[in-house]
């Protein structure tokens, strides 16, 4: 059974209401391919409500929602970015043994909109997953070049080459953790997630080709190594109606992010009505 909007800190969602200054918030943005789009809802809803995250984890989509957000693009700015993303723009094709595309569109776009290439210089701390290939562990980018480190958290395997850091091979984040909360465990007073690959049903006709088994036994491995972490989230958003497109549905931004932001608006709403919360 999936776990409700509200985890089990209870008493520090009470003092939402009593949000000051002082208080620091931290979100973490799950990945999920096109469905990124949703954390740009999420974003615009929660700040609609007063709610602004101080500092941002991402993996995959979420590192690219992340670094935007973190780089001061306002959500309309956000969802014109990713509008401009197609499949027939990203795909280069390279050597077909190490995958099938290049990351160089999404590192062309990026350097658009960012002044620098470089952490430090974001308007808030942003902290990146990536898993490496070489020694088999999550790790995680918070300081040195910006555009690799989100290159390399979003390389899914099979689709996009590894891509190379400090003589290592990187790839995709969300293979061994989709989610993650520990760079802002101790360091916030308030931890949010969104989580875009949320527990879902898939009928037998979806699961009649080796693409489609594929790609399910991906997301259930994602799923898994995502449950320790959300009942660390004081606020988890996990809208059920992303599960109905899948990574490469660019042509649904839209309605990706109305799902994202409509999901939210609701829950906030909830929480106002019943706890006064928020």
């Amino acid at each position: 059974m999936p776990l409700p909007l509200v985890s089990y800190k209870t008493s520090l969602l009470i003092e939402f209401k009593n949000l000051t200054p002082d208080h620091s918030i931290g979100i973490t943005l799950s990945g999920g391919g096109a469905r990124g789009a949703a954390h740009i809802g999420v974003l615009r809803a929660l700040g609609e409500a007063g709610i602004v995250p101080d500092k941002v984890v991402g993996v995959s989509a979420g590192a690219i929602a992340g670094v935007l957000y973190a780089a001061g693009l306002s959500p309309d700015e956000m969802l014109d970015f990713v509008k401009e993303i197609s499949m027939v723009k990203v795909i280069k094709f390279g050597i077909p043994r190490t995958g099938l595309t290049t990351m160089d569109y999404l590192r062309e776009r990026l350097g658009t909109v960012l002044e620098n290439d470089d952490f430090m210089e974001l308007k808030r701390p942003l902290c990146v997953g990536a898993t490496n290939l070489n020694t088999g562990k999550f790790q995680l980018f918070d300081q040195g070049p910006l555009i690799e480190a989100v290159a390399a958290s979003c390389s899914i395997p099979f689709v996009f080459k590894p891509v190379e850091l400090n003589g290592e091979l990187f790839v995709d984040g969300g293979i061994m953790c989709n989610m993650p909360v520990e760079p802002l465990e101790d360091q916030v007073d308030y931890i949010i997630g969104s989580n875009l690959i949320p527990e879902s049903h898939v009928p037998v006709s979806d699961l009649t080709s080796v693409i489609g088994i594929s790609w399910r036994c991906f997301d259930l491995s994602v799923m898994a190594n995502t449950l320790n972490c959300r009942p660390c989230c004081d606020l988890l958003f996990e809208p059920p109606a992303v599960a109905n497109h899948n990574i490469f549905s660019f042509k649904k931004i839209q309605e990706l992010h109305d799902i994202g932001y409509n999901y939210a608006k609701t829950k906030i709403t909830e929480l106002r009505s019943v706890t006064d919360l928020v």
